[in-house]
């Protein structure tokens, strides 16, 4: 697995709260428009579809999950990014992605979303949880 982080000023629970958030996702994923699942924020074994950027419709369901913690998923059955968050101190997290070792050109979009997470966590954006 590949991985790259970033430690954000926020409680670990704003920031994972953002990573569930499928009406989220797109303020942060630079990779995802649009989410259609059951509920707004996924859980364990959630399915549902993510629209890519170019408008593809793929479906997903959450593989690995523990809560509060960290979660991964398949998207069109194929092993796709995990999400850790863990508690530096009371009000700074590290948020981790992880992407599979064969798909390393898609480290820079991970980059590029833990900027975009740090920025609508400390950003004027309502609470979502």
């Amino acid at each position: 697995m590949l991985r790259t982080q970033l430690a954000i000023p926020v409680p670990a629970r704003r920031a994972w709260d953002l990573l569930i958030d499928t009406q989220a996702w797109p303020a942060w994923g630079p990779s995802v428009r649009a989410v259609d699942a059951p509920a707004r924020c996924i859980g364990s074994g959630v399915r549902g579809r993510v629209q890519t950027t170019p408008g593809v419709w793929l479906p997903f369901v959450v593989t690995d999950w523990v809560e509060g913690q960290s979660w991964a998923w398949k998207v069109a059955g194929i092993p796709a990014t995990g999400h850790v968050v863990e508690a530096v101190t009371p009000t700074t997290c590290r948020v981790t992605f992880t992407i599979p070792v064969w798909a390393p050109l898609y480290l820079p979009v991970c980059q590029l979303a833990l900027r975009r997470l740090r920025d609508l966590s400390v950003g004027s954006a309502p609470d979502i949880g």
